[in-house]
This record gives C-alpha cells, structure tokens and sequence, in this order.
C-alpha cells in the first residue's frame, strides 16, 4: 500500500537505503558472505545486441528533441507497465485460487484457451528417441531498453554553442 502512495523514484530510493542497510548488517554479522556477495554482483555486466535490420542511417534520423521526447515517453510507459504486471499478478495470487463464482460484484470464471504452445518434453523426447541429437532452437528478439545518461556535448557542438 504504501508503493502506491510513492513515486517510483522514491520507492527506488527507499530500496536503496534498505539495501545499504542490510548490507551493514550483515557486515557485522557475516562479513565473508557481503564480500562474496559484491564480487558477484559486480561482475555482471550489460550485453549489447547488435542492432536489427532496417534501422534509420545517419543522415535519416529525427531531430534528437524528437529522440528524446520518444526515450522518455518510452521509460514512462515501461515503468507504468512494470507497476501495473505487478499489480496484476498479485491480485491473480488471489484470484486463481477461488472457485468459479460470484462475489460482491464480480464473477470469477475461467475459459478455455485457444492459443497453443509446442510441447517441449515431449518434442525433446521425440528427439532423443530418434537420434536426431538437440532440439533446434532460436534466439529471441532483443529487448528495446533506454536509460538515462549525463549528456556531454562533442567538441563541435560546443564550438557551435560558444559562437
């Protein structure tokens, strides 16, 4: 309850500081496992894709205004999104474990679905049985992130802002 009075720069902040606190705990009574804990979490580093077919070249990209204003609306929406996952699958917890029904104004019900997925126990079964060795499988489309970042004007731009 009280995430949602918050905002999600002030919930972030409030995870740090119970972060730093727990860390100052355990310095005292684990001190081995925070060490061993912070060099594996610094060890993890961010993996760029590369980028997919038919982006923009450099002389068709918008006005980096126009870049920005998308970056920032995307962040925005994402972070909207994220809250409201979280928020759904928590009430879903609920949910899912009633019986189909009314209750107060609302009715619990379930239907089938009509989406189908491969049966990958059964595919890799298949596989081994045959001899045919591994189940092919491709990789996923990357995933679009953005993130803020200090902004530090090239050499040129600030020649062109000192005229």
């Amino acid at each position: 309850m009280l995430n949602l009075l918050m905002t999600p720069r002030t919930v972030r902040t409030v995870r740090g500081i119970l972060g730093t606190v727990a860390d100052a705990v355990r310095s005292v009574v684990a001190p081995a496992t925070l060490v061993e804990q912070t060099e594996t979490s610094t060890a993890v580093t961010t993996v760029e894709a590369p980028d997919p077919a038919g982006v923009l070249t450099a002389d068709e990209l918008p006005p980096v205004e126009q870049i920005e204003t998308a970056a920032r609306e995307y962040e925005r929406a994402a972070d909207q999104a994220r809250r409201a996952d979280r928020g759904k699958r928590a009430a879903k917890k609920v949910l899912d474990k009633l019986p189909a029904g009314i209750y107060g104004g609302w009715k619990v019900f379930r239907t089938p679905s009509s989406r189908q997925t491969p049966d990958l126990a059964a595919i890799t079964e298949t596989y081994k049985r045959l001899g045919l060795g591994p189940v092919p499988m491709k990789p996923c489309a990357p995933s679009l992130k953005v993130e803020r970042v200090e902004f530090v004007p090239a050499a040129n731009e600030l020649a062109a802002l000192a005229a």
